[in-house]
């Protein structure tokens, strides 16, 4: 016990005494020093007193595609983490190809009794989707809030990122370094978030490099959001000359590295890569990724204020929440090369 307690003081900046007083629920802990020492059990790994355990506030359902892209995990961590210090439970609920389907998985979260739903990436992204699901949802009195993408006609709390405005870092980042043959690779053109990308490229090709939106059209090229799918954008971007690509997820980037690489060309030295996300790990691929940084950390917190007010009857405005990316400049791109032809 000794030892234990010694780590647990360690953590939280306390002494030995203090743990022990409120871990056998004694007075005179200020509320701040408790939650502190509470935590550092947690972090520790320590299971709490049965006295001390946490009463759950409710169930929140939190739904992603997938758990494949980093970007996702990302966003459940700090979603999960905010929920938890308001006393609240996530439930994280994933799709899985051939498997249960967003509207599954929303059913059964109801089914559940859950206080509130946050979307990740859901079919609110997809102009292709029927809408009228979240109007049912929202029938059945289930709060809910919508990261990434934005349906006009849904009435909820939307929280994107500055899609226009993360090509417009990427593109003048690229055209200070020499590029003038920039490509973009992004997923499906029925997504919101691809729709932005693209406008904002078109804006910067047009304004940075004088090309009209024809011309610029040609450097856009549609796939997966994988890594195979943006090792295939890549290729046939790399194949109408282009000296750097900006892609529209780290995991692209990735692929659109081992396309230069299947080609001889060297990542930065002869083609110029940028990612979307800042992924955790992202900053030690070989080279380092330069890319844009999605504020996970600010989204994911106001997506959780959002759905609280919901859920306490103060509804935030039904609308967007606009949050500005942020380029990170690391090892993936350099100045254009000085003799093109060594693009193929």
């Amino acid at each position: 016990m000794t030892a234990r307690l010694a780590d647990i003081a360690a953590q939280a900046g306390v002494s030995e005494a203090t743990v022990s007083r409120v871990l056998n629920g004694r007075p005179g802990v200020a509320a701040t020093t408790r939650e502190s020492v509470l935590a550092a059990l947690d972090l520790l790994g320590y299971e709490r007193p049965a006295r001390l355990a946490k009463r759950s506030a409710g169930l929140v359902g939190l739904i992603t595609p997938e758990l494949e892209n980093p970007i996702f995990p990302a966003f459940a961590q700090v979603i999960g983490q905010a929920l938890t210090r308001q006393g609240y439970t996530p439930v994280l609920a994933t799709q899985t190809p051939g498997g249960s389907t967003e509207d599954e998985l929303t059913g059964m979260l109801v089914e559940r009794g859950v206080a509130g739903i946050i979307f990740i990436s859901g079919l609110h992204a997809d102009t292709s989707a029927d809408v009228e699901r979240y109007e049912r949802l929202r029938g059945n009195g289930v709060p809910f809030v919508l990261i990434n993408g934005f349906a006009p006609r849904v009435r909820a709390p939307f929280i994107s990122p500055d899609d226009r405005a993360a090509m417009r870092l990427a593109m003048s980042h690229l055209v200070s370094l020499g590029h003038r043959r920039i490509g973009l690779a992004l997923g499906p053109a029925r997504f919101v978030p691809v729709q932005r990308k693209i406008e904002g490229f078109l804006r910067g090709a047009a304004e940075d490099l004088g090309l009209d939106e024809a011309a610029a059209g040609e450097l856009i090229e549609h796939s997966l959001f994988t890594l195979e799918g943006g090792q295939a954008a890549a290729a046939t971007l790399l194949e109408r000359g282009c000296t750097a690509v900006i892609c529209a997820s780290d995991m692209m980037a990735l692929g659109a590295i081992r396309a230069a690489r299947q080609r001889g060309l060297a990542v930065p030295a002869d083609v110029s890569v940028i990612g979307y996300d800042d992924s955790p790990l992202i900053a030690f691929t070989d080279p380092p990724l330069t890319t844009i940084r999605q504020p996970v950390p600010a989204m994911g917190q106001a997506a959780v204020r959002a759905l609280l007010e919901e859920i306490g009857g103060t509804p935030a405005p039904h609308s967007e929440f606009v949050f500005l990316p942020e380029l990170v400049v690391r090892g993936s791109t350099a100045t254009a090369p000085s003799v093109p032809g060594r693009i193929p």
